[in-house]
């Protein structure tokens, strides 16, 4: 290949990163075809194809296509890193380590590396391990991965009761039966639950129950006392300050207690509890 022609696929891959970073990710999807027509196996197009599916959402997709791009340059420690960031999401645990160590072990400076594998610790409940991870990271890139505000026992009971103060009295007599738990990460029953199974990093909170609009007489199971559960770690890593952290707890309290209610999730979007 000439130097002009891979002059001509930087500036292609250029225009797809500007292309995802400014929201347009199905267009930096047609810019790697392009690249991918002229050098079919370069891995700076896979990768770039991998954060333009991974913001549409297409996460087993987006994970392939990082595969495909650390094979094609095995010492891209971003590859590995964003594909390990990914198999966590699809909850393929081991092979997300794997990809994490490889990461590190082709790049050991890379804080991306070590702040993936600190999550890995974390679902793991490998707390100890976690930490010292998210500190490497953090020591490596201060500003890129910062340790996120904390949020403890007595912060989620006064925010809860907040929350719960606000509502009208008949909507907090219905709550008095509904157990409102604080978990430090989503269990894997709770995320294959859903189709496709939920992503352990972005669920904040859970209902577990029958909503209000649903329980019936004819059916005892229905009235079985439900579940509210929020999510410490993931809260915390949802914010970057002390404030936003009340507010996204707060959120998520409202958005379950929605739940419920029996409002959908486009009912709760549209009351801005999304």
């Amino acid at each position: 290949m000439s130097t002009d022609e891979q002059d001509g696929i930087e500036a292609l891959l250029d225009d797809a990163e500007n292309a995802v970073h400014d929201g347009a990710p199905e267009e930096a999807i047609e810019i790697c075809d392009r690249v991918h027509r002229l050098a079919p196996n370069h891995p700076g197009a896979w990768f770039v194809r991998g954060d333009a599916l991974r913001t549409l959402g297409m996460i087993a997709d987006a994970s392939e296509c990082y595969r495909a791009a650390a094979l094609a340059r095995p010492d891209h420690a971003s590859s590995w890193a964003s594909h390990a960031l990914t198999a966590l999401e699809l909850l393929s645990v081991e092979d997300a380590e794997r990809s994490a160590f490889r990461a590190i072990r082709e790049e050991p400076r890379s804080p991306e590396g070590w702040w993936v594998l600190g999550l890995i610790r974390e679902w793991g409940s490998d707390d100890a391990g976690a930490q010292r991870a998210f500190l490497h990271a953090r020591w490596l890139d201060p500003r890129g991965y910062p340790l996120p505000p904390k949020l403890s026992d007595d912060d989620v009971e006064d925010i809860v009761a907040d929350c719960l103060r606000s509502l009208h009295p008949d909507i907090r007599d219905y709550l008095q039966n509904v157990a409102i738990l604080l978990e430090e990460v989503p269990t894997e029953e709770v995320l294959r639950g859903y189709e496709p199974p939920a992503s352990p990093l972005d669920m904040l909170g859970y209902f577990s129950g029958t909503s209000l609009m649903d329980r019936s007489s004819e059916d005892p199971w229905s009235n079985l006392p439900p579940t509210i559960v929020l999510y410490r770690r993931n809260l915390q890593r949802a914010a970057q300050s002390r404030a936003e952290l009340v507010e996204q707890l707060s959120i998520t309290v409202f958005h379950e207690i929605g739940h419920f209610l029996g409002l959908s999730e486009e009912d709760l979007e549209r009351r801005g509890l999304d």
